[in-house]
């Protein structure tokens, strides 16, 4: 059961634009984003969103209409969110990034009345009333099938999101969150509906911003974050950037993980600087179907030695079952989903929706993730990977999440992922030292059985991730694979060098970056090379525009005596120095 105060506020807000309604009668004058050097204080963003609204009504949007947004990152997307919500509209997030064709795809998929790609303005008039049990918003994941499908959520369906957690995180208006993710991606959902219905601060993060995990970190401690939310994979290069000796204080009372497997293992480091207490780390499993969360898990250093993904306890008005294909529970079992949460279902998809929604006589509505879990002896529930991640080697049947849980137990390994390529399964990890294929051979050795180890080892600087922040397993796979060594000297040297150390292999001078395995995140780890080597700041509008070795030695030789070391100056100075003494020290 939810907590009376939060039950209290569901049923006086019971819908988002109620919700925000109330955060802005309490406290209008108080900044509620802020992007760059923009800010627009709760007052003003109900205002613009309310000129929105009617822009949109006088277009012909009703209610129960959906409503297309594509647009950068920015207060005016946020602007347009609410200006649909407030119109009785459901939006539809799409990446600014996307190809046009997806773009394209998913309005013509969705029905969509309207595409905003800026705002429109109106007359503001009075919000249009919806019920609890009206769709919010639809979110487009992708499918198994290679067709993507949108998952209708409610509005009742986020509001208790808020509500349910209230105990565990207390969020109040002395919190400043992040707008991280893509705004396709349902963790969006919690950071922006989580801050404007409990009147925190959203700190909009650019993208460019949120592929530079040192630009990043600064930003987290200019504005005084308090709630971080990450997924692992992009947690582990801001992880890595604070053991480099960043500068400057965080201020995070909590981190939330979610969108990829967590394993205590993964946050021994983090742990060793700063401690379990402050910020809280908390793994939260969850899944578009049933609105972004469904599960609480306080991470502790007792925790540094687990090398399986702990999904600890439902949120109090859901339940999380394991059970067989017969819907019998068992201890080991396809993650099934009950409870307030549950989205409505698949936009448009009646059969994809019988099959994944399904009604129960003990459970009631239960949606089935295809994800498989585990219940431990001592009661943890344990996350073991997707159910279509069990591959055939050999004619053994192989979970790939086991293999990683052994790779990610050995010494020096931080990240870990297997994939199969050929036939033959290739372990890809990230060590901050150099580790040799036989050491890491013989240490699996000792738990696996000979069909589940390895055929082969890459190590890379940092897992390539896709627009959500999740490893992106192709990339991966590209990047792993051998190339022709390029020969280079001076500053294409250099960079030739920096590449192959990130890639795992040589290039051409004029291959595209992106083209050869690289990702926007990879790109940061090039980046921070080669201030290090360098001794500058080099813009990260640099790194994007030139995306081959030849263009890029070509702009650092011209335009890299003209870049002066910005924020600390000569803190910045001896940091670059550092970094460059130990990474001479690991070689």
């Amino acid at each position: 059961m939810i907590s009376a105060i939060a039950e209290e506020r569901l049923v006086q807000a019971p819908t988002l634009g109620e919700g925000f309604a109330a955060v802005v009668a309490r406290a209008g004058e108080r900044v509620a984003v802020t992007c760059g050097d923009e800010r627009v204080t709760y007052a003003e963003l109900s205002a613009r969103a309310a000129r929105v609204a009617g822009g949109l009504r006088a277009a012909g949007v009703r209610r129960g209409d959906v409503v297309a947004i594509c647009m950068e990152r920015s207060i005016e997307m946020i602007v347009a969110m609410l200006g649909v919500v407030k119109a009785g509209g459901i939006y539809l997030p799409i990446d600014a990034r996307y190809p046009e064709a997806r773009v394209a795809e998913t309005v013509a998929n969705a029905g969509a009345v309207l595409l905003l790609r800026e705002l429109v303005d109106g007359a503001a008039g009075e919000d249009v009333e919806v019920e609890p049990e009206d769709a919010a918003y639809v979110i487009y994941t992708s499918g198994s099938t290679g067709k993507p499908k949108g998952v209708v959520v409610t509005q009742g369906n986020v509001m208790r999101l808020v509500s349910a957690t209230e105990p565990w995180f207390e969020f109040g208006e002395s919190d400043v969150w992040t707008m991280f993710h893509s705004f396709a991606f349902d963790f969006s959902v919690w950071e922006i509906w989580g801050c404007l219905l409990t009147g925190g601060r959203l700190v909009v993060v650019p993208f460019q911003v949120s592929r530079a995990p040192e630009e990043f970190r600064e930003l987290l401690v200019r504005e005084g974050v308090t709630v971080l939310n990450q997924t692992p994979s992009a947690f582990a290069l801001l992880d890595r950037v604070d053991a480099d000796g960043a500068i400057g204080d965080l201020k995070l009372r909590v981190v939330v993980f979610g969108g990829e497997a967590l394993a205590g293992a993964q946050l021994r480091g983090w742990f060793a600087r700063h401690g379990d207490q402050k910020p809280a780390m908390v793994n939260m499993y969850g899944i578009t179907e049933t609105t972004v969360h469904v599960t609480y898990r306080r991470m502790l250093r007792a925790d540094e030695r687990e090398r399986e993904s702990l999904l600890g306890v439902a949120i109090p008005d859901m339940s999380i079952l394991l059970l067989d294909e017969q819907g019998e529970e068992v201890l080991e079992g396809e993650i099934c989903v009950a409870g307030a949460g549950v989205a409505r279902g698949y936009l448009n998809r009646a059969e994809l929706t019988a099959q994944k929604f399904v009604e129960t006589t003990r459970f009631g509505r239960v949606y089935r993730s295809g994800d498989i879990g585990r219940r431990r002896g001592d009661g943890e529930l344990v996350y073991l990977g997707r159910r279509d991640g069990q591959v055939k080697v050999n004619g053994f049947r192989v979970e790939l999440g086991e293999v990683e849980a052994g790779l990610l137990g050995c010494a020096g390994v931080s990240q870990a992922c297997v994939c199969v390529e050929d036939g033959l399964l290739v372990g890809y990890f990230v060590g901050r030292e150099k580790l040799a294929a036989g050491v890491l051979s013989a240490e699996l050795g000792r738990t696996l059985p000979g069909h589940m180890m390895p055929s082969r080892y890459v190590q890379v600087q940092a897992m390539p991730l896709n627009g959500n922040g999740k490893v992106d397993r192709a990339a991966l796979a590209e990047a792993g694979r051998v190339r022709v060594q390029v020969k280079a000297t001076g500053m294409q040297g250099l960079v030739a060098k920096v590449w192959t150390d990130v890639l795992g292999g040589g290039f051409g001078v004029e291959d595209n970056f992106f083209d050869v395995g690289g990702s926007s995140l990879l790109l940061v780890r090039v980046r921070s090379a080669l201030q290090t080597e360098l001794g500058k700041v080099i813009p990260v509008t640099w790194m994007f525009e030139c995306t081959t070795v030849k263009a890029l030695a070509e702009r650092l030789e011209s335009g890299v005596k003209d870049v002066v070391v910005g924020g600390n100056g000569a803190r910045q100075r001896e940091a670059f120095a550092k970094a460059k003494a130990m990474r001479s020290v690991t070689k």
